[in-house]
């Protein structure tokens, strides 16, 4: 299946130098002798499809961290694009790296085994490029440059409009960014400080996007009570900035949104029909993951983690947090007041509270005798803002509307840290293949391998990834249509996949016979110029 959507046929592929050299179909290969070659693969009752692209991926320190990974490597990942929701590591000075790796302790740990040796763009990729020891990382890797990020350096964590000469300085820095080889500009509009920019000013920041033929990924400001004005409002800055978008996890969750998928997707089809450049990913699960703090309203996230916690420890100013959260329905929470029933704590980072993991907010609050809230606010407190949760507030009839649609594309938005992780991590391409496709029928194998492989190809303007073609990079996965199936569960979120024997990287196999090989064949991908 070469991924574009075409439907599958049967040849021999031959590679060299981490390229397709040759592709001969069954039937003009009748009787011809075939290239001679070092080594040949059997791979009766396998597809050859183009390695999948993970559109959505928080794998920023951990390609760093672990040679292996074979969270990714294993489920047939050739390419992550991190840099995402707004938050991550580059451009930075030293007080935002301090700031950075502090606020997002949660999706990557705190990096104490990272040496943070950059501090651009550039200088971030190169230092992928060069992975362990010179050899490279276990994938590949894209990147935008986080809106987020680039706020706390130009102005700082606080909730105010930006002043002409800052709004300046972060265009200059999107702008090296881009040139630096970002594919494009992501922000986290739940998420502080990135949620305190106003529209204008995301609209001057996605033209400077736009200029170098990247494209806006932004987590919106509702996934719930206002999720289509939300999206609506997305709509409108890429159409008035001119700039290409691609919506980040595009679901429709909490009780208000159950069965509105089709509202969604027919705002997106009137867009698309006006002329609107958008694609968007999703990960095929419906429960959310994210950090406890971000739950909170952004008035009381203003000002970075430790005027957080300040807030926390003052009683009044608790209260007021706890009412936004449960009564009125805080920002941070879409617009729904917290169901503590729903929220389940999947990773600390301080091993007193390990007894947490595993557990709803309201069930260790039942075991304890307290409130859901006092319970939240010691997480909070004592774990200094780094746990993990899980939201159990997705719908399955959305989930399988939205990856229907034919912009639709695969993000697993899988964040490693944590004892009891996401299996979305672990597991969404061969869920996607195994339990979407062949267990439910709702895609096809070949529109499925096209939206994991050459539709985010081309939104990331890659010319030589995600098609298999003659001279195209030979970036591969071979798996069985019949066997491959996510191995992660939400209690085994861990364990490999199944039916993925084969994945190539540049023409070197990382997986090989379904186990990891020592292949560290992965680089930064950078943006393919204008």
């Amino acid at each position: 299946m070469d991924g574009t959507g075409a439907p599958s046929y049967r040849a021999d592929v031959a590679v060299k130098d981490g390229r397709i050299v040759s592709i001969v179909k069954e039937a003009a290969s009748a009787g011809c002798q075939r290239p001679r070659a070092r080594r040949e693969l059997d791979a009766e009752g396998l597809v050859l499809s183009p390695g999948f692209i993970d559109m959505h991926a928080h794998s920023d320190l951990e390609l760093l961290r672990d040679p292996d990974h074979s969270a990714k490597a294993a489920q047939g990942v050739t390419l992550e694009v991190i840099g995402q929701d707004g938050l991550s590591y580059a451009p930075v000075d030293d007080r935002t790296l301090a700031e950075v790796r502090r606020a997002i302790t949660g999706w990557n740990g705190h990096g104490d085994d990272i040496d943070f040796s950059w501090r651009s763009v550039g200088e971030y990729l190169d230092r992928l490029d060069h992975g362990f020891d010179g050899e490279g990382i276990a994938v590949n890797a894209a990147y935008l440059v986080p809106q987020g990020t680039v706020r706390a350096l130009a102005v700082g964590w606080g909730d105010r409009p930006a002043t002409p000469q800052e709004l300046d300085r972060m265009r200059r820095l999107v702008a090296e960014g881009m040139e630096q080889g970002a594919v494009g500009m992501s922000s986290g509009l739940t998420y502080t400080p990135g949620m305190y920019a106003e529209d204008a000013e995301l609209t001057e920041l996605c033209r400077v996007v736009a200029g170098y033929g990247g494209y806006y990924c932004p987590h919106h400001r509702s996934y719930g009570a206002g999720a289509l004005e939300a999206y609506a409002e997305m709509l409108a800055l890429s159409r008035a900035a001119g700039c290409p978008l691609h919506l980040a996890h595009a679901t429709m969750n909490f009780g208000p949104n159950k069965g509105r998928a089709p509202e969604l997707l027919a705002l997106l089809d009137q867009a698309l029909a006006a002329g609107a450049d958008i694609t968007l990913d999703t990960y095929p699960y419906t429960p959310g993951c994210t950090t406890l703090v971000a739950l909170l309203p952004s008035w009381a996230s203003e000002g970075g983690p430790e005027r957080v916690l300040g807030r926390l420890a003052d009683e009044a100013t608790a209260e007021r947090v706890r009412h936004d959260l449960e009564v009125t329905g805080s920002d941070g929470c879409h617009g729904v007041p917290v169901e503590w029933e729903t929220i389940e704590i999947s990773g600390v980072t301080a091993p007193a509270l390990a007894g947490y993991v595993g557990r709803t907010v309201a069930e260790s609050a039942a075991l304890r005798g307290e409130s859901p809230w006092t319970v939240a606010r010691r997480l909070l407190a004592e774990d200094r803002l780094g746990t993990t949760i899980l939201q159990h507030v997705g719908h399955e009839e959305n989930v399988r509307a939205i990856m229907r649609h034919p912009v639709h594309t695969g993000g697993s938005d899988g964040i490693l840290r944590g004892a009891k992780p996401h299996p979305r991590a672990y597991g969404t391409f061969p869920r996607y293949l195994g339990h979407y496709v062949r267990e439910s029928g709702v895609l096809s194998l070949e529109e499925c391998v096209a939206h994991l492989t050459g539709r985010p190809a081309a939104r990331l303007r890659l010319p030589d990834r995600g098609v298999v073609r003659e001279g195209y990079r030979a970036d591969l996965v071979l798996f069985d249509p019949a066997t491959v199936a996510a191995g992660a569960t939400f209690e085994q979120p861990r364990t490999p996949p199944t039916g993925i024997p084969y994945v190539l990287i540049d023409g070197r196999f990382v997986i090989e016979d379904g186990r990891r090989t020592d292949v560290l064949a992965g680089r930064a991908v950078r943006r393919t110029p204008v």
